[in-house]
């Protein structure tokens, strides 16, 4: 029985006898050996089809499908571990073919970490007599992947790498690399491969040109792309719309509008056809130079040649449009943009709104948000900020505050700003305790107040004559690190010198000086008007001539301080102060002739302005002996 059965297991396990199996052997001996395995086989990304007639693309090998699937289904194990399981399971190696088609599958296009252990793991395998030896395109598409993650150090790191293996460069690798590089801009590595392609008598695609171009664009290197541009110009690969819109788009970011003018109309010249990409990139540069009216201009032209525009153009066109003031074209346009069926947004019906605020036609604003919510959009908080302070500024406090109760109910962030429009309008309409209310309701809501809620208050304040009150918040907002600007010192200089308090507001002058804060043509206008008043002109023009060696130079200064003192009656004041610039250069005698004229006009002076017109005082001269001298302003109090 025992030998019947190790006869049976003979052809399985490879067993042989030390006896002939003709003799028998009263004491046979067994001795068994194990067959070694086969060798792991190295398998290609594609089946072998050469010998089957077909019209369809042939598949990719299974083991695609199942390296891929390791990818998807992979937890927090290392992929590592995984593969080598797999492939000693099935014996089996990935020859660098298959790891070149997987990486290039596109299904590790977004987990470049990924991507790089598994192109790491794939150069450690051995088998079959040889080990792993990645090709160029292994390379290519990996930095392709690194690439568009930018994960540069990794990309300089795998790119060092290809560059000493010395790799023979081909036209399917070159252009790859051109367009991975191009897109990030990393032009070091880019002019690479171009001298690559140059030494290997590659020569450049449309396709090459362009991604090139693309490349210099992103790193500002206009002017190298621009004789990029030349070239194709004057050779055999002509530039086409792609490659004009990407000049088009370099010159519009480092600011050269009028270049890209240049080019967008040479496209017409050379019977290159401009797209909606072609308008758009020109539309948002004329956007950002504020020139609305091009802005327009190329909206029409889309429209007469029937080129799609797509929402955003539409956004470029209305919102111009109303930042220039011009509600009711901008709303033509946006009625055009629905008849053709192209969707609004949040953002559109915001700007229509803040325009038509501004233009005072509140019950507009008020239409726009009904309709836009019937529409079904869900107002923001800049939304709900336009109309409370619309609301707000022309006195409709209730309806504001109903707004900004919406607003709350709907769950919209309430903000510092919407506080600040009703503190300022409740404020400004002399209900300081409805004002005063809101501000320590929106500290008790969590709200932190800036500077605008701040410089509110103290506005409120001080319009109600309460500068005590106001000089304790202005005090506040230092003790909890509000910012004050120079609007909240020139609020409060304002308060003092109208209490007569001059001494006061110029300490609160020279600490703003002192925190560095560079004051404005309305600061030192109330400066002046207070120290005007006061009698003390000479003190203001000192102040003035401290301001020049700061770098700050208020051109008005000198006529804010003539009218002023004009309109006060304080004409023989305000002629010192005349032939005190004329005699220091200030101002050019012809020009302060005319301010004092306007202001005596102005005043209802005009016996004295007719006066003054009709004399030389101020550009002509007298003679006194020898001597030559400009006829003062003076004069015209003393005769």
């Amino acid at each position: 029985m025992r030998k019947i059965l190790l006869k049976s297991l003979y052809p399985i396990i490879g067993g042989r006898r030390t006896k002939s199996p003709f003799k028998p052997d009263p004491n046979p001996r067994w001795v068994f050996t194990i067959a070694a395995p086969p060798p792991p086989e190295w398998v290609q990304p594609i089946n072998d089809t050469s010998n089957l007639i077909t019209t369809h693309p042939p598949k990719p090998s299974p083991w695609v499908h199942q390296i891929l699937n390791l990818f998807d289904n992979l937890d927090s194990l290392p992929i590592e571990p995984k593969l080598d399981a797999f492939c000693d399971k099935w014996f089996i190696r990935l020859s660098p073919n298959f790891v070149s088609y997987v990486l290039s599958s596109g299904r590790l296009k977004t987990r470049p970490e990924l991507a790089f252990r598994f192109f790491k793991w794939a150069g450690m395998q051995k088998g079959g007599g040889y080990s792993y030896v990645p090709n160029i395109e292994c390379y290519v598409y990996l930095i392709d992947i690194l690439c568009s993650c930018n994960d540069f150090d990794r990309v300089k790191l795998v790119f060092n790498e290809l560059k000493l293996k010395g790799f023979l460069i081909n036209v399917k690798c070159a252009n790859l690399l051109i367009k991975s590089f191009g897109n990030v801009g990393m032009v070091e590595e880019l002019l690479w491969v171009w001298k690559e392609m140059n030494v290997n008598g590659i020569k450049p695609s449309l396709f090459t040109f362009n991604f090139l171009i693309n490349g210099l664009v992103n790193s500002l290197f206009i002017e190298a792309a621009e004789q990029v541009f030349e070239v194709m110009e004057s050779g055999n690969v002509k530039p086409d719309t792609v490659t004009f819109n990407t000049m088009i788009k370099g010159y519009c970011k480092v600011g050269k509008t009028k270049n890209a003018v240049d080019k967008f109309e040479r496209m017409e010249k050379m019977n290159v056809e401009r797209d909606k990409i072609s308008y758009l990139t020109l539309m948002q540069a004329y956007y950002s130079d504020s020139d609305y009216d091009s802005c327009l201009k190329l909206y029409n032209e889309m429209e007469e040649k029937k080129i799609e525009i797509p929402q955003h153009g539409y956004s470029l066109v209305i919102g111009g449009l109303c930042k220039d003031g011009k509600p009711m074209l901008g709303y033509m346009v946006f009625e055009n943009m629905i008849k053709k069926g192209c969707k609004a947004n949040v953002a559109m019906y915001t700007a229509l709104m803040d325009a038509y605020a501004k233009a005072g036609h509140i019950d507009e604003v008020i239409r726009l948000f009904e309709r836009m919510n019937k529409d079904g959009f869900k107002p923001d908080e800049v939304t709900y900020g336009v109309i409370v302070n619309a609301l707000c500024k022309t006195g409709r406090f209730e309806e504001a505050i109903r707004y900004f109760q919406l607003c709350k109910e709907n769950k919209v962030a309430v903000n510092a700003m919407f506080y600040a429009s009703l503190i300022d309008g409740f404020g400004k309409a002399g209900r300081l305790d409805e004002a005063e209310k809101l501000f320590e309701e929106m500290v008790k809501d969590g709200c932190t107040p800036d500077s605008y809620c701040y410089n509110a208050l103290i506005d409120a304040l001080v319009k109600n004559e309460k500068i005590d009150e106001a000089l304790m918040v202005f005090n506040r907002m230092e003790i909890e690190g509000c910012d004050q600007t120079v609007y909240t010192y020139t609020i409060i200089m304002n308060g003092l010198f109208n209490k007569h308090r001059n001494e006061e507001a110029l300490k609160i002058w020279d600490l703003m000086i002192d925190k560095g804060i560079t004051p404005t043509a309305a600061s030192f206008r109330v400066l002046s008007t207070g120290l005007c008043l006061s009698g003390k002109v000479s003190r203001a023009c000192k102040i003035l001539d401290e301001l020049a060696p700061m770098g700050v130079v208020i051109e008005t200064a000198c006529e804010d301080m003539i009218n002023v003192l004009v309109k006060a009656g304080r004409v023989d004041e305000a002629c010192k102060l005349a032939d005190g610039i004329v005699d220091r250069g200030r101002e050019i005698p012809g020009r302060v002739r005319t301010v004092f004229i306007n202001a005596l006009r102005k005043s209802g002076n005009s016996e004295m302005a007719i006066k003054l017109m009709h004399s030389k005082i101020g550009i002509g001269y007298e003679r006194r002996g020898s001597v030559k001298k400009r006829v003062k302003f003076r004069m015209l109090v003393e005769k």
